[in-house]
C-alpha cells in the first residue's frame, strides 16, 4: 500500500511539474505576454530548472529547447524513481526508459491541452470575465482555429473545444497503447 501511495504522489507531483514546463514552452510558442499571472506563476515554478539548462542548451527555431529538455529530464527522473520503487532492474530498463520518458512528455503535453481546453470551456460558461480567460484563450486559439474553419457553429455553439478534447483523448489512448505495447509498462 505504501508503494501505491508513493507512486500516486510521485505521478501527481512530476506530472504537474512536467505540465508546467510544457505550458512554459506553449506560452513561448504562442508568444503569450509575460506580464500576466499565468506566465508569472509558470516562470516562478520552472525557473530553477530552466535557467541552468539554458546556459547549455540554446533555443532554436522559436522553441525553448532547454525547457523541453527539462520536461524530458523530469519524465526520466520520474520513471527512474518508479523503477526503483517497483524493484525493476535499472540496467535492463534503462535503454527503454529514455524513450519512455519521451512518451511521458507527449502524454503530459496532450493532457495539458485537454485540461486547458476544458478549463476554457468551463470558464466561458461560469465566469467569462475571469482574469485567466485571456491567457487561456490566447493559448487555445491556435489549436481551435483550424477546427473552427472546418466545423461551423451548431445552433450558436462553438463545438471546436469538444472536437479538440476528443482528438486529445484519442491521442492519449494511442500513447498509452504504445507505452504498454512497446515498453510493457503502464504507470
Amino acid at each position: 500500500m505504501f508503494t501505491e501511495i508513493a507512486l500516486f504522489l510521485l505521478d501527481t507531483v512530476f506530472t504537474l511539474f512536467g505540465m508546467a514546463l510544457l505550458l512554459r514552452v506553449w506560452m513561448q510558442v504562442t508568444r503569450m505576454p509575460t506580464r500576466n499571472p499565468v506566465s508569472q506563476g509558470v516562470f516562478q515554478v520552472t525557473d530553477w530548472l530552466v535557467r541552468p539548462l539554458r546556459r547549455v542548451i540554446p533555443g532554436l527555431g522559436g522553441i525553448d529547447w532547454a525547457t523541453v529538455t527539462g520536461a524530458w529530464l523530469t519524465a526520466l527522473a520520474f520513471l527512474l524513481l518508479v523503477a526503483t520503487l517497483t524493484g525493476r532492474d535499472l540496467l535492463d530498463f534503462l535503454p527503454m526508459l529514455l524513450l519512455a520518458a519521451l512518451l511521458y512528455v507527449l502524454k503530459w503535453g496532450i493532457s495539458l491541452v485537454m485540461w486547458v481546453t476544458l478549463l476554457m470551456a468551463i470558464l466561458s460558461w461560469v465566469n467569462p470575465h475571469s482574469p485567466v480567460t485571456p491567457a487561456i484563450n490566447h493559448l487555445t486559439a491556435p489549436l481551435l482555429r483550424p477546427i473552427q474553419r472546418v466545423m461551423p457553429r451548431l445552433g450558436g455553439f462553438d463545438m471546436s473545444p469538444l472536437v479538440l478534447f476528443l482528438v486529445a483523448q484519442i491521442l492519449l489512448m494511442i500513447i498509452a497503447r504504445l507505452s504498454v505495447g512497446v515498453f510493457g509498462m503502464h504507470y
